[in-house]
């Protein structure tokens, strides 16, 4: 456990390559009862009968996905366990022995034995009698024990139980397990962080841990002199929420992690919150944007992967000016390749009429906030990476920028680096590098990846040698547009060499940022030496330059 989400350690999720005790890999939510039942009817078609048990948790129950598995799962009676582990203490908190003993009671072979017996009477009697019979039996559970609606989708519900009573736990588990009917739905109430007082009384700060002092709860952290990349993104929305009373905030179960909880603080009707429901989230800020206001949805990258089909239909396809804030681009250090923000550059950029911004530090998010804000013409995206800024100096409002457009950063000759977000801080301290060795790079930051820059990029290629883009996302995305653009226009066709750095095509394990992009060559000595080589370096005088460098 000391190599817990550390390079070359244990991962922070389940995970089929590490463990046999890891049945399936997960990091996303909400997707246990889908592959719990896939396994129950593996299971039946193989004919080797098993008890496939899916553990779900009520913040996961409120995406879609999860109904879909047990309307499912109850349409087809098959022999599934789901335990809903209900830790909000909102939904149907435990009222003591009487819930306890009715949910080990309705669990067990008598009260199940009485009510297939009564299923049996009931299917004698005249059918005008059937609908009622059924409804009083319900009726009857359901004031004792709750769960209709789960009944409803084809499930015998059991609960709500304590989760931290033993006693009464086991004795449930057992009877579902020699139980033989159809899906079984456990409810069981519980306390997140249960016995360790920091987490029992901040249990959003111990969702996902850092190292921390076990006494105190005290979770470590680097000091910075930069505001993080999300509190500069919430301060400024703050800024435009205030001039104008259109702009609304939508997150899917992430307030704090987004930095919307300090948009909450001002502007409570205002943010709305979806639950896990990332779909819903672009959909309902999509209906939001048809009326004329001004919907800021703020998603991680990996998590706007499951709304793909509603950016599209319901957003670009319209041309609705939904504004996409995504957190957490590119790599994301320990919660490894489930939670990589690497791909919203290639699946984002395929969508016909949005608008693609990157930040390289924290002023030009400032920035990109005030320009999204300002935007109308459709739909609008700006990206930003986990972590502090770079520490430059903040203006104290955003300036609305020209959309496609970049900028000259550095001027120089012979080659150009054209940065696509935050790597460029590391590509101005490749360009000092090089300098060191007699070269002086241009560098250029693009700002929009669509739509491109193209009179910027076709008046690098014409007068550098060597151009290198950068970006903190995998292929298919700036480089590729770059590339195409170059290659459309006959500008590859003479002296340039181009040489696009990007995430490699593969899933990175889980390490520290900068690690993961030293491995990628997307750091300053990864840089230089894909300038060194465009330039045909040799082995030997690289290896030189990089010592003298």
């Amino acid at each position: 456990m000391r190599t817990l989400r550390q390079k070359d350690g244990l991962s922070g999720f389940t995970r089929r390559a590490e463990s046999e005790y890891d049945p399936f890999g997960a990091g996303h939510s909400s997707t246990s009862i889908s592959a719990g039942l896939g396994m129950a009817v593996a299971s039946q078609q193989l004919d080797t009968p098993r008890n496939v048990i899916a553990v779900i948790g009520d913040g996961a129950m409120s995406a879609g996905m999860a109904y879909e598995a047990m309307n499912n799962a109850g349409a087809m009676d098959a022999r599934l366990i789901v335990i809903l582990n209900d830790n909000d203490m909102s939904i149907a908190p435990p009222t003591g022995a009487l819930r306890s003993y009715l949910a080990r009671l309705v669990s067990g072979p008598v009260y199940r034995g009485t009510r297939e017996a009564a299923k049996a009477v009931v299917s004698k009697l005249p059918p005008f009698l059937h609908e009622p019979a059924r409804k009083t039996e319900e009726f009857a559970r359901s004031f004792f024990t709750g769960g209709t609606l789960f009944e409803e989708l084809g499930f015998y519900y059991v609960g709500p139980i304590d989760g931290h009573n033993l006693d009464d736990l086991l004795t449930i588990l057992e009877n579902v397990r020699d139980a033989d009917a159809g899906p079984i739905l456990i409810h069981a109430v519980t306390k997140k962080g249960k016995g360790y007082g920091p987490a029992e009384n901040s249990a959003d700060k111990y969702h996902g841990v850092s190292k921390f002092n076990v006494i105190t709860g005290a979770q470590a952290k680097a000091p910075s002199n930069a505001p993080s990349y999300t509190n500069v993104f919430a301060e400024t929305l703050i800024q435009e929420a205030e001039a104008d009373p259109r702009i609304v905030a939508v997150t899917a179960a992430m307030p704090s992690g987004t930095g919307l909880d300090k948009f909450a603080e001002l502007y409570p009707n205002r943010i709305f919150d979806v639950g896990i429901a990332e779909q819903h989230a672009v959909t309902f800020a999509a209906g939001m944007a048809s009326e004329g206001m001004r919907p800021f949805c703020a998603i991680y990258s990996t998590f706007l992967q499951r709304a793909y089909d509603q950016v599209v239909h319901d957003v670009a396809i319209q041309g609705l000016p939904v504004r996409f804030a995504i957190d957490r681009a590119g790599y994301v250090g320990a919660d490894g390749p489930t939670h990589a923000g690497n791909y919203d550059n290639a699946y984002l950029g395929a969508v016909p009429g949005l608008v693609q911004m990157a930040a390289a530090d924290e002023a030009e998010l400032r920035h990109m906030v005030a320009t999204a804000a300002a935007y109308d013409n459709g739909p609008i995206s700006f990206r930003y990476p986990r972590g502090d800024g770079m520490g430059v100096d903040m203006p104290a409002r955003g300036e609305v920028l020209a959309i496609g457009k970049g900028r000259i950063v550095r001027q120089g000759a012979t080659i150009a680096l054209l940065s696509y977000g935050t790597r460029l801080g590391e590509v101005l301290a490749a360009a000092d590098k090089l300098a060191a060795l007699g070269l002086n790079p241009t560098v250029a930051d693009a700002r929009f990846l669509k739509p491109l820059d193209e009179e910027l990029i076709a008046r690098l290629a014409e007068s550098h040698d060597v151009m290198i883009s950068t970006e903190e996302g995998g292929i298919g995305g700036f480089g590729s547009h770059v590339a195409t653009f170059l290659a459309s226009n006959g500008l590859l066709d003479g002296k340039l060499r181009f040489r696009p750095l990007m995430i490699p095509d593969v899933f990175t394990e889980h390490s520290t940022q900068a690690d993961m992009y030293a491995a990628a060559g997307l750091d300053r000595s990864g840089i230089v030496a894909t300038a060194l080589t465009a330039l045909g370096y040799d082995e030997a005088a690289m290896k030189a330059a990089l010592a003298k460098a």
